[in-house]
């Protein structure tokens, strides 16, 4: 094996080669935002909605899962308790965050009808090695099959759907999906399914093999242009709108900051999968909804 790439971090090094470095290389920390949060207790809830037998897959039902939810969070990641002040102001916050964390999960009924669905998969983890060495691994938000054996991959977003020149990012990611069931089983999934909480919106594709071929030499390439940012220590910049949401635009040459030095023996070269799987990366997932 020649490396790992997920999802996530293959969009952290497409957003800003720079902000990869920090988070792969460096590991800094970084401060959990509400919006991030917000989408981690959503899937929470829509993950945990279907233990539940089909009939009482209501939306009352879903409500009643926010809270404890967001209990299990807390207890797994502590620091999310700092999202929010004490105080007066502090509680209309998070008040006004757990409102718009109970119209998404009220919006995600009207766009399918839980009660007739049976996935086959939640929260997946997937891996697969390409014939290069390169490993490709990440979460799968749910797998439908039919009883044609026809796949469905659905991810949930809580952001708002992107304009049409955005879509092809948008796809990226469930195409690196399909890409690696495809080459677990074989078969094509039918349909890739991005469902969009923030505004009701869904996005729906039908790969072909030549959609996943293509998203193979893509997801090489990335390696090859990160592993070229690891042999020559050299990680540019690349500037554009999410720059406002990032927490490290202090260090960034861009903003008048330095970088800090890149650690001269690391203790190991961290995977650029490393961070999928904990609260903390499911919460980072949702980065890419601002």
């Amino acid at each position: 094996m020649v490396g790992s790439l997920s999802p996530s971090r293959a969009g952290d090094f497409m957003t800003c080669p720079l902000l990869y470095r920090f988070r792969v290389i460096d590991r800094l920390p970084e401060r959990p935002s509400p919006a991030a949060a917000r989408g981690t207790l959503v899937h929470a809830v829509l993950e945990r909605l279907y233990d539940l037998p089909a009939g009482g897959r209501t939306v009352g039902a879903a409500l009643e899962l926010l809270g404890p939810q967001w209990e299990r969070l807390l207890a797994a990641e502590p620091e999310l308790a700092g999202l929010f002040e004490d105080g007066e102001a502090g509680e209309a916050d998070r008040s006004e965050w757990l409102g718009q964390a109970r119209r998404m999960v009220e919006r995600y009924f009207t766009l399918e009808d839980p009660r007739r669905l049976e996935p086959a998969e939640r929260e997946l983890f997937v891996e697969t090695v390409l014939d290069s060495g390169l490993k490709l691994r990440g979460y799968i938000d749910r797998v439908d099959v039919a009883p044609s054996g026809d796949v469905r991959i659905v991810d949930y977003k809580t952001g708002t759907a992107p304009r049409a020149d955005f879509e092809a990012r948008a796809l990226f990611q469930m195409k690196f999906y399909a890409l690696v069931l495809w080459r677990l089983h074989g078969r094509v999934p039918r349909l890739l399914q991005l469902m969009y909480l923030g505004n009701g919106e869904v996005l729906r594709y039908e790969p072909e093999e030549r959609d996943l071929l293509a998203t193979e030499r893509k997801v090489e390439a990335l390696w090859q242009a990160i592993r070229r940012a690891m042999d020559s220590g050299e990680w540019r910049p690349r500037t554009s709108r999410l720059c406002d949401w990032c927490d490290h635009k202090e260090r960034c040459p861009e903003f008048g900051g330095t970088p800090p030095p890149l650690p001269a023996v690391p203790v190991r070269r961290p995977s650029p999968a490393d961070l999928e799987g904990s609260a903390v990366a499911a919460a980072a997932r949702e980065r890419d909804d601002l």
